[in-house]
């Protein structure tokens, strides 16, 4: 692990981060929908089984029928997602599969048998269970998605926030030993919590479209009226918590990751009673220079608004790009080494481990023990040691600082628009009366509500590089050592199986929605 690892093809590392990162995107845009339709269905049905009106019934089945064709394609590229891991990213499964691989498996194992077990139920069961029952199977489906969710996100924390785990220099492994520090980490709760109901939005939006789309037409009256009032309610709920969750990941972010929240804010030099930027000219396409830059220009900022979400306080100290590089010194007199340093340490870390595997090998305990604790000393900056360059440690700030400006943006503008519709609706508006451009403005915010919730996981991720596992593992040392060519031949072959797989969802889709609810006699 120490030697071949940085001898890898530049190339396949490249090529195997475009190929997980096509994966992911095309995986998310089925999964938030189906969080989002599993809420507003269960509520649907909900009604039908208080109200005993058959109306409710027929549109629940209409809105489990959308919710089925999503599902199935979400589990198609869920698995390929994961086996990814295996295949590309063998040197980072060995690193850590002890960790990584036990939320993988229970999400395997539990939640989609329990998926699987409820929604036979529920689109099977009708007239064969009790209305109760068939109930609780609509929401113990969607209930089976958000658990799911749950480990996959509980990996993806541990990831950007690892805990729980010692390195066993034995093995070259990092191994568990705290379960619950890994599944309730305060990364993974707020993440979790963050990205399902930032789903709900999505859920929500794309019911006001199709909703919408009726009216536009003049058909399905009822149904579109009466499912975007709930829609809108759900929307409005999750667009008011995820910017609540969001507040708190920013605060979670400036703790354990301050370069990514360096590179959000296009923050160069940091100091005291710092503003947050509302907008600044960044250019999208070049990495700044930041050792000369103090700040982007045409900058418009909110005072200490920075300081205050990072530490709860208008004057507090927030760390820039150049801080995190150079090193710096806390105001209550904390040292934090710079890059250099970290990466000299790692370095000291990499080579003691060679070195005890050495002793062991030899039976030389004495020598063994003194690396062991070298690589005790030194192990918070293993993964530093495989850094050549530190400006390899600023991820890509234009797309960082871009990405946040997007989902922040457009959320707040999604708030605005479920707070319309509800009130429309209070002051009793026709909403069948509209001009049809009202209707046009929901199917446009379909796609916008994607980009933001992509922009969301570009933060998440871009933010994080070049680290696997923050400041434990980077990219360059995670990679299966395989010809790029094979990823290469991989990812267009990817490429061309989810854009036909989007391409059929969407078809069906389409068709689905456009013959409609089928009505009860």
């Amino acid at each position: 692990m120490t030697n071949i690892l940085l001898n890898v093809d530049a190339s396949t590392i490249d090529w195997s981060r475009a190929q997980f990162a096509l994966t992911a995107m095309y995986h998310w845009l089925f999964v938030p929908l189906t969080l989002g339709l599993a809420v507003i269905m269960g509520i649907v049905e909900t009604r039908y089984y208080r109200t005993k009106d058959v109306f409710w019934k027929d549109a629940a089945k209409f809105w489990q029928k959308l919710f089925g064709i999503n599902f199935a394609m979400g589990v198609a590229t869920g698995i390929i997602l994961e086996f990814e891991f295996g295949t590309n990213w063998s040197n980072y499964s060995w690193f850590v599969g002890d960790i990584f691989g036990a939320p993988l498996a229970i999400e395997g194992i539990v939640a989609f048998f329990m998926e699987s077990t409820f929604v036979a139920v529920m689109y099977f069961g009708w007239n064969k269970v009790s209305k109760g029952f068939h109930l609780a199977s609509t929401w113990l489906t969607g209930l089976g998605a958000t658990i799911s969710a749950w480990w996959i996100l509980v990996a993806n924390a541990w990831m950007q926030c690892p805990v729980g785990c010692e390195f066993n220099a034995d093995t070259v492994r990092n191994e568990m030993v705290s379960f619950f520090d890994v599944a309730l980490s305060p990364f993974a709760v707020v993440k979790f919590f963050h990205t399902v109901i930032s789903s709900w939005i999505i859920g929500a939006i794309f019911v006001v479209a199709v909703c919408c789309w009726y009216l536009m037409k003049k058909r399905e009256k009822k149904l579109a009226l009466e499912s975007m009032k709930i829609a809108a309610i759900v929307g409005l709920v999750g667009s008011l918590l995820a910017a609540a969750t969001g507040h708190i990941s920013g605060e979670q972010v400036a703790q354990k990751q301050p370069m990514k929240l360096a590179a959000m804010e296009a923050l160069y030099n940091g100091g005291v009673d710092q503003s947050l930027t509302g907008v600044a000219w960044v250019n999208p396409f070049k990495q700044p220079d930041y050792t000369v830059d103090e700040e982007p220009p045409l900058r418009i900022a909110m005072p200490y608004a920075l300081s205050i979400m990072a530490t709860r306080d208008p004057h507090g100290f927030v760390p820039g790009v150049n801080e995190l590089l150079n090193g710096y010194t806390h105001p209550d007199g904390t040292v934090e080494p710079s890059a250099d340093e970290k990466i000299e340490r790692g370095k000291k870390a990499i080579v003691a481990l060679a070195e005890y595997r050495k002793a062991k090998a030899a039976g030389d305990e004495a020598t063994a023990a003194i690396q062991s604790e070298i690589i005790k000393d030194n192990f918070q900056y293993f993964g530093y040691g495989y850094i050549k360059d530190k400006k390899e440690l600023v991820p890509f700030i234009p797309v960082n600082f871009w990405a946040f400006r997007l989902m922040v943006g457009l959320g707040c503008l999604f708030i605005l628009f479920f707070v319309v519709i509800l009130f429309m609706d209070w002051r009793k508006k026709d909403f069948a009366q509209m001009p049809k451009w009202h209707y046009i403005v929901p199917i446009i915010l379909v796609p916008l509500a994607y980009i933001a919730s992509e922009s969301g996981w570009l933060v998440a991720e871009f933010g994080r590089q070049p680290w696997t596992i923050q400041d434990m593992l980077p990219v360059s040392a995670s990679i299966s050592d395989i010809p790029s060519g094979s990823v290469a031949l991989t990812f267009f072959i990817f490429l061309v199986l989810f854009s036909t797989m989007l391409a059929v969802e969407l078809s069906i889709l389409f068709k689905q929605i456009k013959k409609g609810p089928e009505y009860t006699e």
